[in-house]
């Protein structure tokens, strides 16, 4: 199912692991951590959902760690943070347009690569929203944060990247994922989450009974 040439795809795959390495080496820097510490945040951040969907399905050794390029990214994505964090940070709602795109391609991508490997349509939704959620997950733990992915005081991430991984699997049992689709697909998670970071869209949290007491009060 090769959606996208090998070299259009490389390149994407590089465009997204560079954003989301810009921003877990900006969490680094707002921790105050050192050069070592903004590496292994970028690194994580970058490639630990495709690691993590990687050894799930059997993807091995992970793509990650058998292309330069992969490897090479986060840390020209570190040093570029390392001189001109305050630059960066100026134009942070630029990289959280990024950021938003970096998950609507990964859900795709991860989603396709999942069913390749002979996941069903339910387990490839998971694998792809594991591979544009992962690694903001484990850059949280390693900051000793709460995972954004949890917070209900975030707006919603998780969702536009099943939503989109969604739509794929969807396409796939109609037998119409081609490269325009999938892109629709990752163009449906990418609005999603722009109009949640305009409108401040959050998830539910557990619905509040008002007790029997104050009811018959």
């Amino acid at each position: 199912m090769d959606l996208f040439s090998s070299t259009v795809q490389h390149w994407l795959d590089l465009a997204g692991i560079f954003v989301f390495a810009i921003s877990g080496a900006l969490l680094a820097v707002r921790k105050n951590f050192d050069v070592v510490g903004m590496t292994v945040l970028a690194g994580v951040t970058a490639l630990g959902g495709g690691l993590l969907r990687d050894l799930l399905i059997g993807a091995v050794p992970p793509a990650a760690l058998t292309d330069l390029g992969y490897l090479l990214t986060p840390l020209a994505a570190t040093a570029l943070v390392f001189f001109l964090h305050p630059q960066v940070e100026r134009i942070n709602r630029a990289v959280m347009v990024f950021d938003a795109a970096g998950l609507g391609l990964f859900c795709v991508t991860g989603t396709v690569k999942a069913y390749e490997y002979g996941l069903g349509l339910t387990a490839s939704v998971a694998m792809g929203l594991a591979t544009a959620a992962g690694g903001g997950v484990l850059r949280d733990v390693l900051a000793n944060e709460v995972p954004s992915l949890l917070r209900w005081d975030r707006e919603i991430y998780a969702v536009p990247a099943v939503v989109g991984a969604t739509a794929v699997v969807l396409l796939i049992r109609a037998e119409q994922l081609t490269a325009v689709t999938s892109g629709l697909a990752a163009a449906l998670a990418f609005v999603l989450r722009l109009l949640a970071l305009r409108y401040g869209w959050r998830a539910p949290r557990a619905w509040r009974r008002r007790s029997q007491s104050a009811e018959e009060a």
